[in-house]
């Protein structure tokens, strides 16, 4: 019998996920389907309820459901519970675990693509909504040496300075903009956009958060915004010499941590990278 995976989100038409999840599928010769399921609100309780059927190995949240969908779940790992959302659910006989899968995701492409480990590392994170509360809860993890948390609402990347500071690391919430951002960006060894700046069709799809003439040449700078596949910010890093590195492999690192949970097999990520940005030129 063919299983069922999936993605449910609200709208869910942007989603690359079903393309690169089913080439991986294919891939390795796993009988199984990968769809996207726009799911409103109100139907979240009655869809996740339906996981439990046989055939059904799992599927994969985004926005708006990460935390809606947590009450009905049977156990939620470490990393969802600190996170307070889930991205992955995965139906082991009927009973359902929630993981979250974007820490991991984060820092594996940050190693396997670009040689980073963060141990004793200065990052600078630009944003503080739940895509940089993942990531410095993965950077805790990891040991930091220290977070600069910047954002247009200081009070609210204070909040993330807190979170780090409570997990030992050495922390600070700046404005996103001025001479104390510079400054961090200038003393950094890792700059990650966790903003919505640069993102296609965004509200602010030409904006960077940083120009070339603020970003050092020895940092490198991650934009978690995969679409466009190079984005204002990475542009102006490039312009600066800085070693870059695109949401998509965020994205797809993630992706592949879910599949080996269904799977319990190794992910074939060239593969599932390879497809993701075939999906993204093919849209333009």
């Amino acid at each position: 019998m063919t299983s069922r995976l999936g993605i449910i989100g609200y709208p869910i038409g942007h989603s690359i996920s079903p393309v690169f999840q089913q080439a991986a599928l294919d891939h390795l010769g796993v009988d199984a389907t990968y769809q996207a399921w726009e799911v409103t609100p109100d139907e979240v309780g009655g869809f996740v309820g339906g996981l439990r059927q046989p055939g059904t190995l799992g599927i994969n949240v985004t926005l708006p459901h990460k935390e809606a969908v947590i009450p009905f779940l049977d156990e939620v790992d470490d990393w969802a519970t600190a996170a307070g959302a889930v991205n992955t659910i995965v139906n082991r006989q009927g009973k359902l675990t929630g993981h979250n899968t974007d820490g991991t995701g984060f820092l594996r492409a940050l190693r396997e693509e670009c040689g980073f480990n963060a141990p004793g590392r200065r990052i600078l994170v630009l944003g503080a909504g739940g895509a940089a509360r993942g990531v410095v809860l993965a950077l805790c993890r990891e040991s930091a040496a220290s977070l600069i948390i910047a954002n247009r609402t200081v009070a609210r990347s204070q909040l993330l300075a807190q979170l780090a500071a409570d997990n030992g690391i050495e922390s600070a919430a700046i404005p996103l903009a001025g001479a104390e951002l510079e400054t961090a960006a200038r003393s950094a060894d890792l700059i990650v956009n966790c903003t919505t700046m640069g993102m296609t069709h965004g509200p602010d799809e030409d904006g960077s958060p940083l120009m070339s003439t603020q970003i050092p040449s020895s940092v490198l700078v991650n934009d978690l915004v995969y679409n466009p596949k190079e984005t204002p910010l990475l542009r102006e890093a490039g312009r600066a010499g800085a070693q870059t590195l695109g949401g998509i492999h965020m994205l797809v690192y993630q992706g592949a941590a879910s599949f080996e949970m269904w799977t319990g097999q190794p992910a074939p990520v060239p593969v599932m990278l390879e497809a993701a940005l075939r999906a993204m030129e093919s849209r333009g």
